[in-house]
């Protein structure tokens, strides 16, 4: 059955809804077929137009699932209306509860030293029933040794879990899972930037009213302007000027 997608720049990203999803995701699990999953933003159109091997990895993915507000406006602008936000860091707290119920057991890589720890045990305080089968957070710059990547690769396929979470940032993780998912022999792999760090509390979320509304961005630019403040302020500008070209059909994006 052909896939529902909407082309934002150059970025397809599947049409469907988290229920769908889902459902893709247990399918895999049960017939053991490597699948994997990217969450794109405003900051991951961007950088797909200046990095052909961060591309190369959305090419190869099974699920390209909408994770920023300000795409949701642009596919309306567009006129081929994305039907629902799925964010990476909402995916995450899903599947930990719907792994619970079905008894799928998951993996989590990266994020700080201590926040992947840590917030394994919160969704085990919440989800009393989840399998968490592993937790590695590896030493920066680990992906470009290949000592390291064979250790994490090992860790993985030992613990056989049916889901892999990772939490690397982007564009590590997404090069990541697309150059070693089949190898580590999880069904499911998923990358979630910082999830691992707002389910630890390490950093806070914006209210719900807030994420709700779509300003996320807005509030993480709060707390964090000097990291941030480039990104969103000047590199992510040139997404609105690709939409208006895509608008009034001045470069047709493929």
């Amino acid at each position: 059955m052909a896939r529902s997608k909407v082309n934002i720049c150059g970025t397809w990203i599947d049409n469907i809804s988290l229920a769908d999803a889902v459902s893709r995701i247990e399918a895999s699990i049960k017939e053991r077929t490597p699948l994997y999953i990217v969450t794109p933003n405003v900051d991951h159109v961007v950088k797909l137009r200046h990095d052909p091997e961060f591309l190369d990895s959305y090419k190869g993915a099974s699920l390209v699932l909408c994770d920023g507000a300000p795409l949701m406006w642009a596919s309306r602008i567009l006129r081929q209306p994305i039907r629902e936000r799925i964010c990476g860091s909402d995916l995450f707290v899903y599947l930990a509860g719907i792994a619970a119920e079905k008894g799928f057991t998951l993996f989590f890589l990266g994020g700080r030293p201590a926040s992947a720890r840590k917030a394994a045990q919160i969704l085990i305080r919440k989800h009393p029933e989840v399998r968490i089968v592993g937790v590695y957070s590896p030493p920066f710059g680990f992906e470009k040794d290949d000592r390291e990547n064979r250790k994490v690769v090992d860790l993985i396929r030992s613990a056989r879990p049916d889901i892999l979470l990772v939490g690397l940032g982007t564009p590590k993780q997404e090069k990541w899972i697309k150059e070693y998912h089949q190898k580590a022999g999880a069904p499911v792999s998923v990358g979630i930037g910082a999830s691992f760090e707002f389910t630890a509390g390490i950093f806070k979320r914006a209210p719900l009213w807030i994420r709700r509304f779509g300003f996320e961005w807005l509030w993480r630019l709060t707390l964090e302007p000097f990291r941030l403040g480039r990104r969103y302020l000047i590199d992510d500008l040139e997404f609105f000027l690709l939409i208006l070209k895509q608008k009034w059909k001045l470069v047709r994006f493929d």
